[in-house]
């Protein structure tokens, strides 16, 4: 007999029975420990870890079925043996149905019993080297997880700490202005986890009025308000065993805060006009393009729900401050609407690159997507020139020499602030040639650009 996947726990009433059952176990290699009555084997099996249960169905108070769903809520992988009289075999039976492993009825053979538990443990084994190797696959799997596009340190920084996080079970807390990828940063966490073969649901909690936000998120009881006609389960309990993401939590109202509050404390929802909670296992993520700490002073978002959700908080930086990966992006975007629209891919001309790399993009990643999709849809061959790019993206800043709070006489850098300007509006926004109007390096006009665009109030 082996010393592993052999602990086991022994619940009857009767004393005697359970000195018999511990030495005929002992005796047959296994590490018995043993608890008397349905009230101390409930204990056991709710604070305790058992290789295999084996208890009595019939005893005052609490009985072996009210032991065998503790014991499966605890670990459903643990085999439950019952023990059972003829009165009580249907009982038993029905037992065995529900995802016990066997029952054997009283009275019994010693070399029996002893043959029902050695497989017991072979089956718990098996079970054990079978969720090990999932695990493994898992891990394995985390390498193909689809890694969002950039390399500035900035953005591998974000990402050092998402891998770091994915893998475990807590609660992240996603911030950024909109467009930011906050979404695609949810997923890669999801990914990167144990629930990655589970279903992964999301929801704008912006989009939808608060009586349709708490039916969707919580479901709702026949009856319970006007059209509905069924019961209907949300999306947290559709998405049990896996990961639900919440974009804009901020717009969550204090009375739909509350019920999610509830979710994150009890891992339970309570439906729109019901009075049962339903017990969900779900691994939440959320989002804000808000300060949250704002929302907090203002009233408009409860302290105790930030705390739950914020216990590791992603920070992610805007396009303008990861000017490095635009090309990155670039790059990808154009593969991808190329191969979705299955059609060549098209490049950016150095005009049209130039523009790209200048404009401050104040909806992020998701403006640089939108303009590229626009280029490409007005572009003819596979080069993208100036002319397809919008004009939002190609337009420079008009920049004063002098602003009205600055003293009379303007800085050197004012000064050249001002002329660089004027001669790229003077070069229709193109800044090649505006580099050799100056007589510098195109790369040393970007970094001037960007200076500017970093120095905007």
């Amino acid at each position: 007999m082996s010393d592993t996947n052999n602990r086991i726990l022994v619940i009857d009433d009767e004393s005697g029975i359970l000195d018999s059952l511990r030495i005929l176990l002992k005796n047959s290699g296994f590490d018995v420990e043993t608890a008397q009555g349905g009230k101390a084997g409930l204990g056991a099996v709710e604070t305790s870890d058992f290789d295999i249960v084996l208890t009595d169905v019939r005893m005052p108070a609490i009985n072996g079925i009210e032991i065998l769903e503790a014991a499966m809520a605890r670990d459903s992988t643990v085999p439950v043996i019952l023990m059972t009289a003829q009165a009580s075999l249907q009982t038993a039976i029905q037992a065995v149905n529900q995802g016990a492993y066997h029952y054997i009825q009283k009275p019994f053979a010693n070399e029996d019993l002893v043959s029902v538990c050695r497989r017991a443990s072979e089956y718990r084994l098996l079970r054990s080297e079978n969720a090990s190797l999932k695990k493994e696959i898992r891990r394995r799997d985390r390498s193909k997880a689809v890694k969002p596009i950039g390399a500035s340190k900035i953005f591998t920084d974000v990402l050092r700490l998402v891998e770091q996080v994915g893998p475990t079970e807590s609660t992240v807390l996603i911030v950024g202005e909109s467009g930011t990828g906050k979404e695609v940063i949810a997923r890669y966490i999801h990914e990167l986890s144990d629930r990655s073969d589970a279903p992964f649901f999301s929801i704008n909690c912006g989009a939808l009025p608060e009586s349709l936000l708490e039916s969707e998120l919580f479901g709702h009881v026949k009856g319970s308000f006007t059209g509905a006609v069924k019961d209907k389960a949300g999306m947290f309990t559709a998405a049990n065993g896996g990961t639900f993401f919440l974009d804009e939590i901020a717009e969550m109202s204090p009375a739909t805060q509350v019920k999610l509050l509830r979710v994150l404390q009890e891992r339970e929802v309570l439906p729109v006009g019901g009075t049962e909670p339903v017990a969900v296992d779900v691994r939440v993520l959320a989002a804000t393009n808000r300060n949250l700490d704002d929302e907090i002073k203002q009233g408009r978002f409860r302290s105790d729900l930030y705390y739950r959700l914020n216990v590791i908080s992603v920070g992610l930086p805007p396009l303008r401050e990861r000017q490095d990966d635009i090309p990155l992006l670039v790059d990808a975007f154009l593969e991808r609407i190329g191969r979705e629209r299955d059609e060549p891919v098209k490049q950016l001309s150095a005009e049209s690159l130039d523009a790209v790399m200048v404009h401050d993009w104040p909806g992020n990643v998701r403006e640089l997507e939108n303009a590229l999709e626009h280029a490409i849809t007005l572009s003819h061959g596979t080069t993208i020139n100036l002319d397809t790019i919008p004009e939002r993206v190609k337009a420079p800043k008009s920049v004063p020499i002098v602003a009205a709070q600055e003293h009379m006489n303007p800085t050197l850098d004012a000064i050249e602030r001002a002329y660089i300007m004027w001669v790229l509006k003077a070069e229709g926004g193109n800044k090649s040639r505006a580099a050799e109007v100056l007589g510098i390096d195109p790369s040393t006009l970007y970094r001037k650009l960007a200076r500017y665009d970093a120095e905007e109030p």
